[in-house]
């Protein structure tokens, strides 16, 4: 658990140095070096513990990839505009759209009260978005993208646990998500510091970019390690604890703080994200006593 908090309250550190960097650079760019030195700590971490990597189908890493290029590009877009802080309220409806996603992909038991639950915080994001949208319009919807895509990238990770460990899994995704975004800067004409025309940049933000990807690879490490040794379902709550991080970051450099809408969207979100925790908790309690009691 201490790792898990650890995590959640480190990682809208990586989240301020994007949106500083998006005044010089794109949301893509950013993502795409972010991604970059990520796998440059993740490899390094690999080479030290003498670990190698594994890989799964390359159709689900191709996904994972996707989803998670989708994510970061997303958030990012979304920090160009909108304070850190109401950016992470409205992301916080992903373990809402999982509980659905799990349940028509994955064929996972949910009730009326888990889908009652999902109602609710849609709602409370609605109640965070409609103020924003009048101040950022289309850029409010970012956040949900990207929490749309994390619940998908979610469901190919459960797929990809059974033969892969999580380092290898975020080292493929890195670089595929990578690849994703480069291709598409380089179609379109978008890189800044380096391009085919312009050449190579050697002024440009390279000592931030790359501490944010070490900081990345760092707080997931921390994140690895929480999962490693206990249950997601005891850790998933400690993620709430995101918000006072970003807060605290978003309010110490940029000055932003969330209005009461924000913050009363922002309770009912956490509320019915908790409550789908601990539905799924009894339910696993549920599964594993007639599980034992079929083995009898």
């Amino acid at each position: 658990m201490a790792f898990m908090i650890a995590a959640v309250l480190l990682v809208p550190i990586s989240d301020a140095m994007s949106k500083s960097l998006t005044g010089v650079l794109s949301p893509f760019e950013i993502a795409f070096w972010r991604f970059g030195f990520q796998m440059l700590v993740l490899g390094l971490f690999v080479v030290v513990m003498r670990r190698r990597l594994a890989r799964g189908p390359w159709h689900l890493m191709v996904m994972g990839g996707l989803t998670m290029a989708m994510v970061l590009s997303s958030l990012i877009g979304a920090f160009v505009t909108m304070p850190i802080a109401t950016a992470i309220a409205i992301f916080f409806v992903e373990p809402l759209i999982l509980t659905v996603l799990s349940s028509l992909l994955l064929g996972e038991k949910t009730g009326w009260r888990r889908y009652a639950a999902v109602v609710v915080g849609l709602t409370g994001a609605v109640i965070v978005i409609r103020p924003s949208w009048d101040i950022f319009g289309w850029a409010s919807l970012l956040p949900l993208v990207a929490a749309t895509g994390f619940a998908s990238n979610a469901i190919v990770i459960r797929k990809l646990s059974r033969s892969m460990d999580a380092i290898s899994i975020q080292f493929w995704f890195s670089l595929i998500a990578m690849a994703i975004i480069g291709t598409g800067l380089l179609v379109f004409g978008h890189f800044e510091l380096i391009s085919l025309s312009g050449g190579f940049d050697p002024q440009g933000p390279w000592g931030q970019l790359f501490f944010m990807g070490m900081w990345s690879g760092f707080t997931f490490f921390l994140f690895a390690e929480a999962f490693r040794r206990a249950p997601a379902s005891t850790l998933a709550p400690f993620q709430y604890l995101e918000i006072i991080g970003a807060t605290i970051v978003g309010y110490v450099v940029f000055g932003d703080f969330p209005d009461l809408w924000t913050w009363v969207g922002t309770a009912i979100i956490f509320a019915s994200g908790l409550y789908v925790f601990q539905r799924e908790r009894k339910q696993g309690r549920i599964d594993r006593v007639e599980a034992s009691g079929r083995t009898e």
